[in-house]
């Protein structure tokens, strides 16, 4: 089976930074878009950031300028460093991977992390 686990949420100040990982494990062939997204209690869920394979990345737009995501591809994982966070950042984010399983090597499967809580607050 696949598994994305999270890492790195917490508490931090309005102004301050925070570190998100997420690494995919079990069979996977090969792994396609990674994302993160974010939820806040009776919200929908939002992407916040995007990357491909290639490295190109796409962000929406009230955290352009602020985070930055990135992968390691041999590590199998995918960042987000989140920087100059303000109070409405704060919400669950969870993790995303667009993946071609070793044991279905035809298709791509949705997988989702488990989720990581963010609060920004004084």
């Amino acid at each position: 089976q696949v598994q994305l686990v999270e890492s790195g949420g917490g508490l931090a100040q309005p102004g301050g930074s925070l570190r998100l990982s997420c690494a995919a494990s079990g069979s996977i062939g090969s792994i396609n878009a990674m994302s993160w997204y974010r939820q806040v209690s009776g919200e929908q869920r939002e992407l916040v950031a995007a990357i491909t394979s290639g490295g190109n990345t796409n962000y929406t737009g009230s955290v352009k300028g602020r985070f930055v995501i990135s992968r390691d591809n041999a590590a199998r994982t995918v960042y987000l460093q989140m920087n100059s966070l303000k109070p409405e950042d704060t919400a669950v984010y969870y993790c995303y991977a667009n993946i071609r399983p070793s044991y279905y090597p035809t298709r791509l499967y949705d997988f989702w992390g488990q989720g990581t809580q963010v609060t920004v607050s004084s």
